[in-house]
Protein backbone atom coordinates (compact mmCIF):
# COMPACT_ATOMS: atom_id res chain seq x y z
CA UNK A 1 0.00 0.00 0.00
CA UNK A 2 1.22 3.69 -0.46
CA UNK A 3 2.51 5.55 2.60
CA UNK A 4 0.53 8.18 1.95
CA UNK A 5 -3.29 9.30 3.15
CA UNK A 6 -5.60 7.17 0.98
CA UNK A 7 -9.49 7.11 1.33
CA UNK A 8 -11.11 4.38 2.09
CA UNK A 9 -13.06 4.55 -1.22
CA UNK A 10 -14.01 2.14 -4.69
CA UNK A 11 -12.80 2.64 -7.62
CA UNK A 12 -15.24 4.86 -8.79
CA UNK A 13 -14.52 7.49 -5.94
CA UNK A 14 -11.22 6.99 -6.82
CA UNK A 15 -11.46 7.75 -10.21
CA UNK A 16 -13.85 10.93 -9.57
CA UNK A 17 -10.96 12.38 -6.99
CA UNK A 18 -7.85 11.79 -9.56
CA UNK A 19 -9.67 12.37 -12.67
CA UNK A 20 -11.21 15.96 -11.61
CA UNK A 21 -7.17 16.34 -9.90
CA UNK A 22 -5.76 15.67 -13.51
CA UNK A 23 -7.77 18.41 -15.30
CA UNK A 24 -5.37 21.40 -15.04
CA UNK A 25 -2.81 19.32 -16.98
CA UNK A 26 -2.92 20.45 -20.69
CA UNK A 27 -3.22 17.04 -22.98
CA UNK A 28 -4.33 18.31 -26.28
CA UNK A 29 -1.55 17.47 -28.65
CA UNK A 30 -0.75 15.38 -31.81
CA UNK A 31 0.04 11.74 -30.62
CA UNK A 32 2.81 11.91 -33.15
CA UNK A 33 3.10 8.22 -33.34
CA UNK A 34 0.94 5.70 -35.76
CA UNK A 35 1.91 2.41 -34.42
CA UNK A 36 -1.24 -0.14 -35.64
CA UNK A 37 -1.99 -3.12 -33.72
CA UNK A 38 -0.04 -6.02 -33.37
CA UNK A 39 -1.07 -10.02 -33.10
CA UNK A 40 -1.48 -10.20 -29.91
CA UNK A 41 -1.19 -7.17 -28.89
CA UNK A 42 -4.65 -4.46 -27.41
CA UNK A 43 -5.11 -1.24 -29.34
CA UNK A 44 -3.56 0.94 -31.31
CA UNK A 45 -1.96 4.42 -31.31
CA UNK A 46 -3.82 4.89 -34.99
CA UNK A 47 -7.85 4.32 -33.87
CA UNK A 48 -10.51 6.85 -34.52
CA UNK A 49 -12.45 8.39 -31.91
CA UNK A 50 -10.33 9.72 -29.45
CA UNK A 51 -10.63 13.44 -27.70
CA UNK A 52 -7.96 15.05 -25.69
CA UNK A 53 -4.99 13.98 -28.17
CA UNK A 54 -5.09 13.09 -32.55
CA UNK A 55 -3.68 10.75 -34.11
CA UNK A 56 -0.99 10.85 -36.91
CA UNK A 57 -3.82 10.78 -39.74
CA UNK A 58 -5.63 14.10 -38.11
CA UNK A 59 -8.03 11.69 -35.93
CA UNK A 60 -9.27 12.69 -32.52
CA UNK A 61 -8.44 10.37 -29.81
CA UNK A 62 -9.60 9.89 -26.55
CA UNK A 63 -7.52 9.45 -23.62
CA UNK A 64 -8.53 8.52 -19.78
CA UNK A 65 -6.63 11.34 -17.81
CA UNK A 66 -5.95 10.71 -14.57
CA UNK A 67 -3.51 11.34 -11.40
CA UNK A 68 -2.17 7.93 -10.00
CA UNK A 69 -2.36 9.82 -6.68
CA UNK A 70 -2.80 13.61 -5.14
CA UNK A 71 -1.25 12.69 -1.81
CA UNK A 72 1.44 15.39 -1.99
CA UNK A 73 4.51 15.69 -0.20
CA UNK A 74 5.37 19.16 -2.17
CA UNK A 75 3.41 22.59 -1.11
CA UNK A 76 3.30 24.42 -4.69
CA UNK A 77 1.24 27.30 -3.28
CA UNK A 78 -0.53 27.89 -7.36
CA UNK A 79 -1.39 23.65 -6.93
CA UNK A 80 -4.47 22.20 -5.60
CA UNK A 81 -2.99 19.16 -4.72
CA UNK A 82 -0.22 20.65 -2.32
CA UNK A 83 0.40 18.87 0.98
CA UNK A 84 -1.10 22.28 2.81
CA UNK A 85 -4.61 22.58 1.24
CA UNK A 86 -7.68 20.51 2.43
CA UNK A 87 -8.84 17.83 0.08
CA UNK A 88 -10.27 14.76 -0.38
CA UNK A 89 -7.17 12.46 -0.78
CA UNK A 90 -7.08 9.13 -2.96
CA UNK A 91 -4.06 6.80 -4.44
CA UNK A 92 -4.74 4.29 -7.16
CA UNK A 93 -2.35 1.34 -6.67
CA UNK A 94 -0.81 0.30 -10.12
CA UNK A 95 -2.62 -2.66 -10.89
CA UNK A 96 -6.21 -0.54 -9.98
CA UNK A 97 -4.97 1.52 -12.68
CA UNK A 98 -3.67 -0.97 -15.14
CA UNK A 99 -7.02 -2.61 -14.39
CA UNK A 100 -9.28 0.48 -15.00
CA UNK A 101 -7.39 1.60 -17.96
CA UNK A 102 -8.04 -1.66 -19.31
CA UNK A 103 -11.88 -2.08 -18.67
CA UNK A 104 -12.32 1.34 -19.85
CA UNK A 105 -10.61 0.46 -23.63
CA UNK A 106 -12.49 -2.65 -23.58
CA UNK A 107 -15.38 -0.66 -23.68
CA UNK A 108 -14.46 1.86 -26.54
CA UNK A 109 -14.48 4.69 -23.92
CA UNK A 110 -10.90 5.50 -24.52
CA UNK A 111 -8.40 4.43 -26.33
CA UNK A 112 -5.34 5.71 -23.98
CA UNK A 113 -3.74 6.90 -20.99
CA UNK A 114 -2.21 10.39 -19.95
CA UNK A 115 -1.11 9.23 -16.19
CA UNK A 116 0.56 12.28 -14.05
CA UNK A 117 0.89 11.90 -10.65
CA UNK A 118 1.19 14.14 -7.52
CA UNK A 119 4.76 13.67 -5.88
CA UNK A 120 4.00 10.21 -3.30
CA UNK A 121 6.83 10.46 -0.64
CA UNK A 122 9.75 11.08 -3.01
CA UNK A 123 10.17 11.89 -6.73
CA UNK A 124 11.94 8.41 -7.60
CA UNK A 125 8.78 6.41 -5.40
CA UNK A 126 6.54 8.29 -7.61
CA UNK A 127 8.27 7.17 -10.45
CA UNK A 128 8.33 3.72 -9.59
CA UNK A 129 4.92 3.62 -8.85
CA UNK A 130 4.43 5.10 -12.57
CA UNK A 131 6.49 2.77 -14.26
CA UNK A 132 4.37 -0.61 -12.42
CA UNK A 133 1.37 0.81 -14.32
CA UNK A 134 2.79 1.17 -17.32
CA UNK A 135 4.54 -2.15 -17.30
CA UNK A 136 1.26 -4.03 -16.57
CA UNK A 137 -0.40 -2.57 -19.25
CA UNK A 138 2.54 -2.96 -22.23
CA UNK A 139 4.00 -6.55 -21.01
CA UNK A 140 0.86 -8.32 -19.43
CA UNK A 141 -2.12 -6.83 -21.12
CA UNK A 142 0.07 -5.82 -24.79
CA UNK A 143 -1.61 -2.62 -24.75
CA UNK A 144 -0.79 -0.84 -27.74
CA UNK A 145 -2.50 1.89 -27.06
CA UNK A 146 -1.09 5.77 -26.73
CA UNK A 147 0.53 6.96 -23.66
CA UNK A 148 1.25 9.81 -22.45
CA UNK A 149 3.55 10.10 -19.41
CA UNK A 150 4.11 13.26 -17.02
CA UNK A 151 7.74 13.00 -15.36
CA UNK A 152 8.48 13.90 -11.93
CA UNK A 153 10.65 16.88 -11.55
CA UNK A 154 13.72 15.82 -9.72
CA UNK A 155 13.53 11.89 -10.64
CA UNK A 156 16.61 9.79 -10.82
CA UNK A 157 17.77 9.55 -14.89
CA UNK A 158 17.42 6.23 -14.88
CA UNK A 159 13.85 6.31 -14.28
CA UNK A 160 12.69 9.06 -16.64
CA UNK A 161 14.76 6.35 -18.96
CA UNK A 162 12.64 3.58 -17.96
CA UNK A 163 9.07 5.28 -18.11
CA UNK A 164 10.58 6.48 -21.80
CA UNK A 165 10.89 3.19 -23.33
CA UNK A 166 7.22 2.34 -22.03
CA UNK A 167 5.14 5.80 -22.73
CA UNK A 168 5.03 7.46 -26.31
CA UNK A 169 4.45 11.11 -25.37
CA UNK A 170 6.57 12.17 -22.39
CA UNK A 171 6.18 16.08 -20.67
CA UNK A 172 7.85 17.84 -17.51
CA UNK A 173 5.67 20.78 -16.24
CA UNK A 174 7.89 23.42 -16.30
CA UNK A 175 4.51 25.22 -14.73
CA UNK A 176 6.57 29.14 -14.21
CA UNK A 177 8.44 30.77 -16.49
CA UNK A 178 12.00 32.10 -13.78
CA UNK A 179 13.70 30.63 -11.14
CA UNK A 180 12.97 33.49 -9.29
CA UNK A 181 8.87 32.62 -9.33
CA UNK A 182 9.74 29.03 -8.85
CA UNK A 183 11.45 30.04 -5.69
CA UNK A 184 8.73 32.05 -4.31
CA UNK A 185 5.76 29.84 -5.76
CA UNK A 186 7.34 26.45 -5.58
CA UNK A 187 9.68 26.19 -3.37
CA UNK A 188 10.63 22.28 -3.68
CA UNK A 189 11.06 22.83 -7.12
CA UNK A 190 14.25 24.05 -9.01
CA UNK A 191 15.01 24.95 -12.65
CA UNK A 192 17.33 22.07 -12.31
CA UNK A 193 15.42 19.74 -11.33
CA UNK A 194 12.93 20.47 -14.09
CA UNK A 195 15.55 20.49 -16.94
CA UNK A 196 17.52 17.91 -16.09
CA UNK A 197 14.68 15.13 -16.73
CA UNK A 198 14.07 17.47 -20.07
CA UNK A 199 17.61 16.94 -20.85
CA UNK A 200 17.55 13.35 -20.13
CA UNK A 201 14.53 13.05 -22.18
CA UNK A 202 15.90 15.20 -25.09
CA UNK A 203 19.04 12.76 -25.36
CA UNK A 204 17.07 9.53 -25.11
CA UNK A 205 14.91 10.19 -28.10
CA UNK A 206 18.28 11.33 -29.80
CA UNK A 207 20.15 8.32 -28.82
CA UNK A 208 16.64 6.17 -29.75
CA UNK A 209 16.60 7.71 -33.21
CA UNK A 210 20.29 6.55 -34.28
CA UNK A 211 19.69 3.32 -32.81
CA UNK A 212 16.66 2.74 -35.20
CA UNK A 213 18.83 3.51 -37.93
CA UNK A 214 21.19 1.01 -37.39
CA UNK A 215 19.04 -1.77 -36.19
CA UNK A 216 15.22 -2.00 -37.16
CA UNK A 217 14.07 -3.56 -33.94
CA UNK A 218 16.02 -1.24 -31.46
CA UNK A 219 13.46 0.38 -28.38
CA UNK A 220 11.63 3.34 -29.15
CA UNK A 221 11.95 5.99 -26.38
CA UNK A 222 9.16 8.35 -26.51
CA UNK A 223 8.53 8.52 -30.12
CA UNK A 224 5.94 10.94 -30.15
CA UNK A 225 8.59 13.22 -28.33
CA UNK A 226 8.44 15.56 -25.39
CA UNK A 227 6.05 18.58 -24.42
CA UNK A 228 5.55 21.25 -21.23
CA UNK A 229 3.38 23.40 -19.82
CA UNK A 230 3.93 26.78 -18.42
CA UNK A 231 0.84 28.21 -16.02
CA UNK A 232 0.34 32.10 -17.51
CA UNK A 233 -0.81 34.80 -15.12
CA UNK A 234 0.30 33.28 -11.30
CA UNK A 235 3.23 35.38 -11.39
CA UNK A 236 4.27 38.97 -12.92
CA UNK A 237 6.63 37.51 -16.16
CA UNK A 238 5.49 39.42 -19.05
CA UNK A 239 4.15 37.63 -22.31
CA UNK A 240 7.65 38.59 -24.13
CA UNK A 241 9.28 36.59 -21.48
CA UNK A 242 7.32 33.41 -21.55
CA UNK A 243 7.01 33.41 -25.47
CA UNK A 244 11.22 33.70 -25.54
CA UNK A 245 11.68 30.92 -22.63
CA UNK A 246 9.15 28.89 -24.72
CA UNK A 247 11.30 29.87 -28.20
CA UNK A 248 14.85 28.50 -26.09
CA UNK A 249 12.59 25.39 -24.61
CA UNK A 250 11.65 24.62 -28.61
CA UNK A 251 15.37 25.49 -29.74
CA UNK A 252 17.05 23.52 -27.19
CA UNK A 253 15.31 20.75 -25.90
CA UNK A 254 13.20 19.92 -29.05
CA UNK A 255 10.00 20.25 -27.14
CA UNK A 256 7.06 18.88 -29.77
CA UNK A 257 4.42 21.44 -28.07
CA UNK A 258 4.44 24.01 -25.34
CA UNK A 259 1.33 24.71 -23.07
CA UNK A 260 0.39 27.81 -22.01
CA UNK A 261 -2.53 27.30 -18.65
CA UNK A 262 -3.96 30.04 -17.62
CA UNK A 263 -4.07 30.42 -14.06
CA UNK A 264 -7.46 29.76 -11.98
CA UNK A 265 -7.25 31.36 -8.67
CA UNK A 266 -8.55 28.52 -6.14
CA UNK A 267 -6.38 29.57 -2.47
CA UNK A 268 -6.10 32.85 -0.93
CA UNK A 269 -1.93 33.76 -0.64
CA UNK A 270 -0.58 36.82 -0.70
CA UNK A 271 1.63 35.61 -3.22
CA UNK A 272 -0.97 35.27 -6.06
CA UNK A 273 -3.20 37.13 -7.37
CA UNK A 274 -7.03 37.36 -5.49
CA UNK A 275 -9.43 34.63 -5.43
CA UNK A 276 -11.86 37.26 -6.95
CA UNK A 277 -9.29 37.31 -10.51
CA UNK A 278 -10.60 35.66 -13.27
CA UNK A 279 -8.38 33.53 -15.53
CA UNK A 280 -6.40 35.46 -18.05
CA UNK A 281 -8.04 33.22 -21.25
CA UNK A 282 -7.59 35.83 -23.51
CA UNK A 283 -3.99 36.21 -23.11
CA UNK A 284 -3.48 32.21 -22.80
CA UNK A 285 -5.11 32.26 -26.36
CA UNK A 286 -2.75 35.26 -27.25
CA UNK A 287 0.24 33.02 -26.31
CA UNK A 288 -1.01 30.27 -28.19
CA UNK A 289 -1.71 32.23 -31.57
CA UNK A 290 1.87 33.28 -31.04
CA UNK A 291 3.63 30.32 -30.30
CA UNK A 292 1.64 29.22 -33.68
CA UNK A 293 4.02 32.22 -35.25
CA UNK A 294 6.97 31.20 -33.94
CA UNK A 295 6.98 26.98 -34.82
CA UNK A 296 5.08 27.25 -38.40
CA UNK A 297 5.17 31.24 -39.76
CA UNK A 298 9.23 31.52 -39.10
CA UNK A 299 8.55 34.51 -36.09
CA UNK A 300 10.95 35.33 -33.71
CA UNK A 301 9.69 36.37 -30.01
CA UNK A 302 11.58 39.62 -30.61
CA UNK A 303 9.57 40.94 -34.05
CA UNK A 304 6.33 39.85 -31.97
CA UNK A 305 7.29 41.69 -28.45
CA UNK A 306 9.47 43.23 -26.77
CA UNK A 307 10.98 45.42 -23.64
CA UNK A 308 9.00 48.30 -24.33
CA UNK A 309 6.24 45.88 -25.51
CA UNK A 310 5.58 43.31 -23.15
CA UNK A 311 2.41 41.80 -23.68
CA UNK A 312 0.01 41.41 -26.36
CA UNK A 313 -2.32 42.98 -27.31
CA UNK A 314 -5.70 41.78 -26.34
CA UNK A 315 -7.74 43.52 -29.48
CA UNK A 316 -6.18 42.03 -32.67
CA UNK A 317 -4.29 38.88 -33.10
CA UNK A 318 -0.16 39.13 -32.69
CA UNK A 319 -0.21 38.45 -36.89
CA UNK A 320 -2.26 41.51 -37.10
CA UNK A 321 -0.04 43.40 -34.30
CA UNK A 322 3.11 42.91 -35.69
CA UNK A 323 1.21 43.92 -39.40
CA UNK A 324 0.20 47.28 -37.86
CA UNK A 325 3.43 48.07 -36.78
CA UNK A 326 5.01 47.15 -39.66
CA UNK A 327 3.01 49.05 -42.11
CA UNK A 328 5.99 50.32 -44.45
CA UNK A 329 6.36 46.78 -45.25
CA UNK A 330 2.80 46.77 -46.48
CA UNK A 331 0.51 46.61 -48.78
CA UNK A 332 2.31 43.31 -50.99
CA UNK A 333 1.87 42.12 -54.02
CA UNK A 334 0.16 39.15 -53.82
CA UNK A 335 1.50 37.86 -57.80
CA UNK A 336 5.17 38.70 -56.94
CA UNK A 337 5.95 38.01 -53.09
CA UNK A 338 8.06 35.66 -51.87
CA UNK A 339 6.62 32.70 -50.02
CA UNK A 340 8.35 33.95 -46.98
CA UNK A 341 6.36 37.52 -47.22
CA UNK A 342 3.28 35.75 -47.60
CA UNK A 343 3.46 33.80 -44.58
CA UNK A 344 3.79 37.47 -42.86
CA UNK A 345 0.49 38.94 -44.10
CA UNK A 346 -2.30 38.92 -41.67
CA UNK A 347 -5.22 36.17 -43.10
CA UNK A 348 -2.51 33.95 -45.75
CA UNK A 349 -1.51 30.62 -43.59
CA UNK A 350 1.08 28.35 -44.53
CA UNK A 351 -1.42 26.11 -47.11
CA UNK A 352 -2.87 29.39 -48.30
CA UNK A 353 0.79 30.76 -49.26
CA UNK A 354 1.72 27.53 -50.78
CA UNK A 355 -1.45 27.21 -52.82
CA UNK A 356 -0.36 31.03 -53.81
CA UNK A 357 3.06 30.15 -55.12
CA UNK A 358 1.45 27.10 -57.11
CA UNK A 359 -1.48 28.74 -58.56
CA UNK A 360 0.21 32.12 -59.77
CA UNK A 361 2.11 30.27 -62.07
CA UNK A 362 -0.77 29.17 -64.25
CA UNK A 363 -1.27 32.98 -64.64
CA UNK A 364 -1.80 36.45 -61.87
CA UNK A 365 -4.06 36.21 -59.24
CA UNK A 366 -7.45 38.38 -58.61
CA UNK A 367 -9.06 38.15 -54.60
CA UNK A 368 -11.81 36.02 -56.09
CA UNK A 369 -9.39 33.30 -56.87
CA UNK A 370 -7.41 34.22 -53.54
CA UNK A 371 -10.57 33.66 -51.55
CA UNK A 372 -10.93 30.50 -53.46
CA UNK A 373 -7.32 29.49 -51.99
CA UNK A 374 -8.87 29.79 -48.26
CA UNK A 375 -6.91 33.32 -47.81
CA UNK A 376 -9.05 35.11 -45.17
CA UNK A 377 -10.07 38.62 -47.20
CA UNK A 378 -11.43 39.95 -44.15
CA UNK A 379 -7.59 40.56 -42.62
CA UNK A 380 -5.75 40.29 -45.89
CA UNK A 381 -7.58 42.84 -47.80
CA UNK A 382 -5.34 45.63 -45.97
CA UNK A 383 -2.11 44.59 -46.65
CA UNK A 384 -2.19 43.26 -50.45
CA UNK A 385 -2.12 44.53 -53.66
CA UNK A 386 -3.46 42.40 -56.53
CA UNK A 387 -1.89 43.34 -60.07
CA UNK A 388 -1.38 46.49 -58.51
CA UNK A 389 -4.43 47.35 -57.04
CA UNK A 390 -5.91 47.14 -53.66
CA UNK A 391 -9.38 45.83 -52.88
CA UNK A 392 -12.06 48.36 -53.74
CA UNK A 393 -13.39 49.92 -51.03
CA UNK A 394 -10.36 49.34 -48.58
CA UNK A 395 -9.01 52.68 -46.97
CA UNK A 396 -5.48 52.05 -45.76
CA UNK A 397 -5.14 54.34 -42.85
CA UNK A 398 -3.95 52.92 -39.72
CA UNK A 399 -6.89 53.58 -37.47
CA UNK A 400 -9.41 52.45 -40.12
CA UNK A 401 -7.24 49.15 -40.76
CA UNK A 402 -7.21 48.45 -36.97
CA UNK A 403 -11.10 49.04 -37.01
CA UNK A 404 -11.45 46.74 -39.79
CA UNK A 405 -9.75 43.98 -37.67
CA UNK A 406 -11.47 44.25 -34.62
CA UNK A 407 -13.91 41.87 -33.63
CA UNK A 408 -17.42 43.13 -33.05
CA UNK A 409 -16.96 42.54 -29.57
CA UNK A 410 -13.37 44.47 -29.86
CA UNK A 411 -15.23 47.20 -31.15
CA UNK A 412 -17.80 46.93 -28.26
CA UNK A 413 -14.91 47.52 -25.51
CA UNK A 414 -12.87 50.39 -28.13
CA UNK A 415 -16.45 52.69 -27.83
CA UNK A 416 -16.54 51.75 -23.82
CA UNK A 417 -20.05 50.07 -24.22
CA UNK A 418 -18.47 46.55 -21.92
CA UNK A 419 -15.86 44.95 -20.55
CA UNK A 420 -13.08 44.88 -18.13
CA UNK A 421 -10.15 44.70 -20.42
CA UNK A 422 -10.29 48.32 -20.55
CA UNK A 423 -9.46 48.48 -17.22
CA UNK A 424 -5.68 49.77 -17.79
CA UNK A 425 -5.93 52.67 -15.22
CA UNK A 426 -7.25 52.31 -12.04
CA UNK A 427 -9.94 54.97 -11.23
CA UNK A 428 -9.51 56.86 -14.35
CA UNK A 429 -11.71 56.85 -17.24
CA UNK A 430 -9.96 55.38 -21.11
CA UNK A 431 -10.81 57.13 -23.70
CA UNK A 432 -11.18 56.01 -26.86
CA UNK A 433 -8.04 57.77 -27.59
CA UNK A 434 -5.95 56.27 -24.90
CA UNK A 435 -7.19 53.27 -26.35
CA UNK A 436 -6.33 53.49 -30.24
CA UNK A 437 -2.58 54.97 -29.00
CA UNK A 438 -2.35 51.73 -26.97
CA UNK A 439 -3.33 49.23 -29.56
CA UNK A 440 -1.10 51.32 -32.29
CA UNK A 441 1.92 51.39 -30.53
CA UNK A 442 2.04 55.38 -30.10
CA UNK A 443 1.08 55.67 -26.30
Amino acid sequence: MFDTEVINTDISEKLAILGAAAKYDVACTSSGVDRAGRKGGVGSTVASGICHSFAADGRCISLLKVLLSNSCVFDCSYCVNRRTNDIKRASFEPRELADLTMQFYRRNYIEGLFLSSAVIRNPDYTCEQMIKVLEILRNEYRFMGYIHAKAIPGADELLIRRIGLLADRMSVNIELPSQKSLQLLAPDKSKEKILNPMRTIQRSITESRTELVRYKSAPRFAPAGQSTQMIVGASPETDYQILTLAAALYRGYGLKRVFYSAYIPMVESRNLPALTTKPPLLREHRLYQADWLMRFYEFEPSELLDEKNPNFNPFVDPKCSWALSHLDRFPVEINSAEYETLLRIPGVGVKSAKKIVAARRSGPLDFEGLKKLGVVLKRAQYFILCKGKAMEGVRLSRESILRGLMSDRSMQLLDGLAGEQLSLYDNETVTRADVIKCLTGQM
